[in-house]
């Protein structure tokens, strides 16, 4: 598939094995790895790096092959989530980070251009989760309320 904001094809991503058994080699049952997604959820951490530091530090390669339930499920069952979805959340911080940036440098015209493209995303996601449910409808992307967010 082609890239959102460039005329170059994009390279194929990796995938993960087929299994349809827990792995026998991993040493944890659902209820120790809910236990761990919770504790790290409680230190502030994001989804995505609850799953790289499961896989890096507990020998966990997929909490969905080892549960049959995604680690997104427990985070929700025992209200963990934050307000902002991770993606959205991750591309707002890039904004503002931007911002600052250009407010230092005011000529710096290719980062201009990359805010540009980057609060397009912003606005194409939140449209996407609004439609789903998992945005409020009257959200809507403010850069200065963005710092307050991020």
């Amino acid at each position: 598939m082609a890239r959102l904001h460039a005329r170059k094809k994009g390279k194929s991503g990796s995938k993960h094995p087929q299994r349809s058994a827990k792995p026998g080699w991993v040493p944890y049952d659902t209820e120790e790895i809910e236990e761990l997604i919770i504790k790290l959820a409680k230190d502030e951490n994001s989804q995505s790096k609850i799953g790289i530091i499961l896989r890096d530090q507990y020998g966990i390669p997929s909490v969905k092959d080892v549960t049959g339930k995604k680690l997104g499920y427990f985070m929700k069952k025992n209200s963990l989530n934050s307000d902002l979805p991770e993606d959205l959340h991750n591309l707002v911080r890039r904004a503002v980070d931007l911002r600052k940036h250009l407010a230092q440098h005011k000529k710096d015209r290719h980062n201009k251009r990359g805010l540009q493209l980057i609060e397009s995303k912003i606005r194409r996601i939140a449209k996407y989760y609004k439609r789903t449910g998992k945005l409020p409808e009257d959200w809507r992307y403010d850069p200065d309320k963005a710092k307050l967010i991020v």
